[in-house]
């Protein structure tokens, strides 16, 4: 079996080029820049996409690549849907040219949910989805694109939406990474104390080895034109994680709530329901918010 994974040296891609590795697949790595191991592909460049198809002949695809970070998606909109949604189409595109039995794994987010409020607690894939943000809408497009493909075109092709993601690796800008980075940097001396914002509110986290676990039996056992969500299905408040990552500390750890951070949590509680993805693939979470915890403050002591 041989994968392609595009966007493979992200916080997910290089997790995920492991997981498929260990468990007998050849991986092709694609990247914006060719590196040792990495072969250059650029997904707004058809003809580049075809090349390398053409090369590799790939069994299933993993599209990793995109533009991530919500804030930079009101800032960058234009820039968000090029990547995330015309990025997809033109993988498909590009698909169905060349070998149209390609599996396609799309990877989508729960912020394509929006605003859940009361239902937040237990999101399943049937809940009618409400981006509220440049970078949800180009997300959920890119859905809405693939489940066209299929039905039109009969691709296959296999739609993920994932939840809260910890473990090593992950860049700042999430509770987890932020959190075991501050308190990374109090040990080093670089900082005083650690800056928090909002710690009522309650989210599921999936360490990032189990939800690529997932997503290889999704492309093993996923049913095409089918919407998995990844989730680990248990909630933690961020008063939870902060208190076991200060635990975890060597030094004592000084904690100042920071109006800046304090931003009003319209959906106190977000917890994904994973029933459909493991129905299909029998995928169950297996490694405990501890294990994020301490495997995400082990990276950060290492490179801060």
């Amino acid at each position: 079996m041989r994968a392609l994974i595009t966007g493979s040296s992200g916080f997910i891609g290089t997790h995920l080029a492991i997981e498929l590795e260990t468990n007998g697949y050849e991986v092709v790595l694609c990247d914006l820049k060719s590196t040792e191991g990495t072969v250059a592909m650029d997904i707004m460049n058809p003809l580049m996409i075809q090349n390398v198809l053409e090369k590799h002949k790939p069994d299933v695809i993993i599209n990793m690549a995109g533009q991530a970070n919500v804030g930079l998606s009101w800032k960058k909109p234009q820039l968000t849907v090029q990547l995330n949604t015309i990025g997809l189409i033109n993988i498909l595109e590009t698909v169905r040219s060349v070998n149209p039995s390609i599996r396609v794994i799309a990877v989508g987010s729960s912020d394509e949910y929006g605003n859940l409020k009361e239902i937040g607690a237990n999101v399943t894939e049937a809940i009618p989805v409400k981006p509220i943000t440049p970078y949800a809408i180009s997300k959920h497009a890119q859905e809405l694109f693939a489940q066209l493909y299929v039905r039109f075109y009969e691709m296959d092709i296999c739609m993920i939406r994932l939840f809260n993601l910890g473990g090593p690796g992950q860049s700042k800008g999430y509770i987890i990474s932020d959190f075991s980075s501050g308190i990374a940097e109090v040990e080093s001396g670089n900082k005083e104390f650690l800056s928090v914002g909002n710690l009522e509110s309650a989210r599921d986290f999936t360490h990032v080895k189990d939800a690529c676990r997932a997503i290889r039996l999704i492309a093993e056992k996923g049913h095409s034109g089918e919407v998995y969500n990844i989730s680990s299905g248990i909630t933690h408040k961020a008063q939870e994680i902060l208190d076991k990552l200060v635990r975890m500390a060597k030094v004592p750890i000084e904690v100042r709530k920071d109006p800046a951070r304090m931003r009003p949590c319209d959906t106190p509680v977000v917890c994904g329901n994973h029933d459909k993805l493991t129905l299909h693939t029998g995928w169950q979470p297996k490694l405990k918010l501890e294990t994020i915890l301490k495997d995400a403050l082990d990276y950060w002591r290492e490179h801060e």
